[in-house]
């Protein structure tokens, strides 16, 4: 048993998109009934998409105010200072990405489900349009065999029974029913343009809903390789990958913004629709069908007469009249006129296959089909379809504010990259600490160092200082300046394998034993090793 339009409740929140203000262009208050057609709703509706554009504009806007604070207030940095601390940079980085990461899961879930309402849509539109396409075929068939078929089987029975008045009499009135069939299959509602109406909005849904799913699809994934480009370039501190994401970035934002402003739009139009839609499907169709007709099927209630039981009772009961009468003429005029069986065979099959056409098309105009159809339509939309729009305008607003933040974390970051850089410009060439000045002042006149720890452990063991003489006649190779350095500061060259100079790695320790030994060099001592230990 139908219930009266019991089936569906529009939800919560389609009431709270649909008392949001509706404002045209002049900022004048406009009604929020769902009304398509009217300029002003369309205005309204257009409005509302305007948020995207204000919220980018107020987005830019924030963010070139703080470029211009960023570089005004920026101090220079000092010699003696150290780099500016980045984990405030990092911190931000990570926020913003938990919450990109976050909006993400959300823009699919929201997604998903706007697909699933808008494919529940289009597969009832199908439906409806394949139960109205068979009505529409029952309705042709029926008629055809009415109209074609049983007249020209009268028309030579006429012939035959020319010269018998019973006869004659008993098809004037089998006439006469079939006139009555014709009439009430053409009183039946024309449905075939609403038909033709109902394939072409269900192509032209599944293709949009194609290309917005794909849409948002692509956008998600942007703002996943948005995450993973900024922490590998803030990970490897790279100029370019930098680049690359402020470029995606600036994309997604405005993205975001354009998708927050659609959706928003969309969902708000959707919902007025959702508050009253049978109001607007009886406006929409008072020119193909009559308002009783609309309203059964929209509400499919008891208490409404069904408007096609009149015309199918009568073609019921005029098909059964017909088949008493040719049951009484096959009895009594085959044995007279036996060339009229044919015929009369011809017209009991017509009535036949018109009889059970009629049970078909009784069953597929009677309401619970077409009405399931409409409920499951208005659930996927008004559900589906409008939560998924919520959640994608969820998305959307989190990614948008997230990239915001990102953009000032790169400004940042590229700010730290340019002062790292001028450190190693201001790096003092002539610091002996510094491996390319020990390179560039690397003499083999002074590789020849005498082993000062070695003398200083003998010294307790020698009671004077007589240095070897030198030979002028041979001139020995120098030892390296690795073996040198080692023996210097350890007594031993198996201290130090790999040579110090030209590989930039900083000095060696001095242990207090060492400072204390160099800084008690008496004069003699110094007169004796020159300036080898002078730096």
């Amino acid at each position: 048993m139908a219930t009266a339009r019991l089936d569906y409740v529009a939800p919560w929140w389609t009431y709270w998109l649909h008392n949001f203000p509706h404002f045209n262009f002049f900022f004048q208050s406009v009604d929020s009934t769902f009304r398509p057609v009217e300029a002003s709703y369309q205005q309204s509706l257009m409005f509302l998409a305007c948020i995207g554009a204000v919220g980018l504009g107020l987005s830019l806007l924030i963010l070139a105010v703080y470029l211009v604070c960023l570089c005004c207030c920026r101090k220079d940095i000092d010699e003696d200072t150290k780099r500016p601390d980045s984990r405030c940079v990092t911190w931000v980085a990570v926020v913003t990405g938990l919450v990109i990461c976050s909006g993400v899961g959300v823009g699919f879930y929201g997604n998903s489900e706007t697909n699933d309402g808008v494919y529940q849509l289009t597969y009832s539109l199908y439906s409806a349009n394949h139960t109205l396409g068979g009505i529409n075929n029952l309705v042709a068939g029926s008629m055809g065999n009415v109209e074609t078929g049983l007249k020209q089987h009268l028309e030579r029975l006429d012939e035959i029974f020319s010269t018998r008045s019973d006869y004659l009499q008993a098809l004037r009135f089998m006439q006469l029913m079939v006139n009555n069939v014709i009439r009430e299959l053409t009183a039946l509602p024309d449905i075939s343009k609403a038909n033709v109406d109902l394939a072409a909005v269900a192509d032209q849904t599944a293709s949009i809903e194609y290309y917005r799913w794909l849409t948002y699809l692509l956008l998600l994934i942007l703002d996943l390789v948005i995450c993973l480009t900024l922490c590998v370039g803030m990970a490897k501190q790279s100029r370019w990958l930098l680049i690359t994401v402020m470029t995606f970035v600036m994309l997604s934002l405005i993205l975001s913004w354009a998708s927050l402003g659609a959706g928003t739009a969309t969902a708000v139009g959707t919902s007025d629709f959702c508050v009253s839609p049978d109001k607007f499907i009886v406006n929409q169709t008072t020119d193909s069908l009559s308002a009783d007709v609309a309203h059964y099927y929209l509400f499919c209630s008891p208490n409404l007469p069904n408007p096609f039981q009149q015309s199918l009772t009568v073609c019921q009961r005029s098909l059964t009249t017909m088949q008493i009468q040719i049951q009484g003429l096959l009895q009594f005029s085959v044995p007279v006129f036996p060339t009229a069986e044919r015929d009369l065979l011809g017209i009991q099959r017509l009535l036949n296959s018109t009889e059970f056409s009629l049970h078909q098309l009784t069953a597929l105009l009677d309401c619970r089909g077409l009405h399931k159809d409409y409920v499951d339509a208005l659930m996927g939309v008004c559900y589906d379809g409008v939560e998924g729009l919520l959640y994608l305008s969820l998305f959307s607003l989190l990614a948008a504010c997230a990239l915001s933040g990102v953009l000032c974390a790169t400004f940042q970051m590229w700010t730290q990259l340019g002062s790292r850089d001028k450190e190693y410009d201001d790096i003092d060439e002539e610091d002996p600490f510094n491996p390319q000045a020990r390179r560039m002042s690397y003499n083999p006149r002074r590789s020849n160092i005498h082993s000062f720890c070695s003398y200083t452990s003998n010294l307790s063991s020698q009671s004077s200082l007589n240095p070897p003489p030198q030979s002028s006649a041979s001139n020995p190779m120098p030892p390296p300046e690795y073996m040198n350095q080692s023996m210097l500061f350890g007594g031993s060259p198996r201290y130090e394998n790999v040579p110090l100079i030209g590989r930039g790695s900083p000095p060696p320790s001095y242990s207090p034993s060492m400072r204390t030994t160099y800084l008690s060099m008496t004069d003699a001592q110094i007169r004796h090793f020159g300036t080898d230990f002078q730096v």
